[in-house]
């Protein structure tokens, strides 16, 4: 199972925001992003328990492979039982492979408003991104035929 590296430079930035206002923070490491559990329950309405019933069905399918797309990282939190003190243990956070295959599968409203958000970056992506990219590889490999 991948741990996530301390010395690498992790960024903080919103992965989606809902209409309503609410948001996610994610970790962006090794061309992925990452969030708990706790965060992905929180992105898609949904208890912890049944976000981590469609991960083990997801495991467990094959679709995907927990080695691959789950990291271990210290995390320091609040002690529940003693004001002011802190405590570090080893959280669980899930690449993106993962969170979209939940995302797929969760059934609420912002799960559906999840999906669209995603599909459409996704044709976007596909569209503005690779098409572009596409007819500039084009363009510069006439450029280079010229030369």
């Amino acid at each position: 199972m991948p741990v996530l590296q301390k010395n690498v430079l992790l960024r903080e930035l919103t992965i989606y925001k809902t209409e309503e206002g609410a948001q996610v923070e994610v970790q962006f490491e090794v061309e992925t992003f990452w969030l708990s559990l706790n965060q992905i329950a929180i992105l898609f309405e949904r208890d912890k328990s049944i976000i981590s019933r469609h991960f083990k069905n997801i495991f467990d399918s094959g679709e995907l492979q927990k080695e691959v797309v789950v990291a271990k990282n210290a995390t320091t939190t609040q002690h529940g039982a003693v004001k002011g003190k802190t405590q570090t243990r080893q959280v669980e956070y899930y690449n993106l492979d993962a969170i979209l295959s939940v995302g797929y599968r969760v059934n609420s409203k912002r799960g559906t408003q999840f999906r669209q958000w995603a599909t459409q970056h996704l044709k976007e992506h596909l569209v503005k991104g690779y098409t572009v990219n596409q007819k500039k590889l084009e363009q510069l490999q006439k450029t280079v035929m010229f030369n």
